[in-house]
């Protein structure tokens, strides 16, 4: 389905607390949509009681203000009662959301999943924006469109980065000085690995240098992975796109990065 710019609709979910990441997303929608819908909720259906849901950042006014100037038209922002008045029904995406994160927070896809449904319901939009930063929330996403055939088109935007090569994040703003001078070190590592494996190193070998050198700094990694970009799948081989997957904690912050590696000379995903 492609978008005719200046026509039809475009909708960015959001849980607020935005930054230049999101921004982009909206700017993108803008250049493509007649109208553009930002949607502000921070979901409590994908965190887990041991999470930050209760201090995620909500700097409501900043983000009315930013998310107008970057063109957006309507903000939408209900409470938790207007979009759970029951918890009766929830969307579950198999597979694709069963490793990786889904491992590491089993509730978090469902909620996702539920709460965009819900959004892409309420909002009815042409074209829906997320950031590849999020890589398997994306994929969890395009699965559930595909399967429920719904006539929405899924636009993924390359992650937007500090000078430094950190992915831009609400959660940065948790970083310590000296942890945030650290944080890059996530990128810098998947482009290392990204090399070794063009260079013909072995995936498993790949990804286990890489973690060892996150691990040798501080850094606590939950996983970090070379998959098939559309299954999730882990792969050994590169025979087609495939994505680099990383989760790694940085004191009480977890942070999330990817990169997409090519297995022709033309890479993307930088």
């Amino acid at each position: 389905m492609a978008s005719i710019p200046g026509h039809g609709s475009g909708l960015v979910p959001t849980m607020g607390a935005l930054h230049q990441g999101h921004l982009a997303l909206i700017q993108r929608a803008k250049e493509e949509n007649e109208r553009v819908t930002v949607s502000i909720f921070v979901n409590p259906t994908q965190f887990a009681p041991h999470e930050d849901f209760t201090r995620y950042p909500r700097p409501f006014e900043q983000d009315v203000e930013a998310a107008g100037s970057a063109g957006a038209d309507l903000i939408f922002a209900p409470s938790v009662e207007e979009m759970y008045p029951r918890k009766t029904t929830v969307i579950r995406v198999l597979e694709v959301s069963d490793r990786w994160e889904g491992e590491t927070r089993p509730t978090h896809f469902e909620g996702v999943a539920t709460v965009v449904g819900k959004l892409l319901h309420l909002t009815r939009p042409d074209s829906v924006y997320f950031g590849q930063k999020d890589f398997q929330q994306c994929a969890v996403i395009r699965r559930m469109i595909e399967d429920l055939h719904w006539p929405v088109r899924l636009v993924v935007c390359p992650t937007i980065r500090e000078p430094d090569g950190l992915a831009m994040s609400s959660r940065n703003r948790y970083l310590s000085a000296h942890e945030r001078q650290t944080a890059p070190l996530i990128y810098r590592v998947l482009q290392d690995v990204r090399r070794d494996l063009l260079a013909g190193v072995p995936p498993s070998q790949a990804a286990h240098m890489g973690r060892k050198e996150l691990e040798d700094n501080g850094l606590r990694v939950d996983y970090l992975t070379l998959v098939d970009e559309e299954t999730l799948v882990p792969v050994e081989k590169i025979s087609k796109k495939v994505a680099i997957l990383v989760a790694a904690r940085i004191g009480n912050v977890r942070l999330l990065d990817n990169l997409i590696v090519d297995g022709s000379p033309e890479l993307s995903g930088s």
